[in-house]
């Protein structure tokens, strides 16, 4: 099975945050954020979205930074995932 998004929606994999400071110091669980930084797994195709044409700037395999509360998180074949509006999507990350 394989998850395909509609319309202007990103599914993302978010990156785990390091359990340990640079240091060796181990953090406690609830002290860390979730990360804001992803991989993008899945793309939508875009299109006619709320009246207007909406083009997809990322692609598959894209790191990128997306807004603190946007999208919906799901767990899917034992991951975590997120999807979001192609908007909630602030920066790509590039070498």
């Amino acid at each position: 099975m394989k998850i395909k998004p509609i319309f202007d929606r990103v599914v993302l994999l978010p990156k785990e945050k390091d359990k340990e400071t640079k240091s060796g110091i181990i953090l406690p669980t609830a002290s860390l954020e979730k990360s804001q930084i992803a991989t993008v797994v899945a793309v939508g195709e875009g299109g006619m979205v709320d009246g207007k044409e909406v083009k997809m700037q990322v692609k598959v395999g894209d790191e990128v930074i997306y807004s603190k509360y946007s999208g919906t998180e799901f767990t899917f074949e034992e991951k975590k995932y997120i999807v979001i509006k192609q908007n909630d999507i602030l920066a790509v990350l590039e070498d």
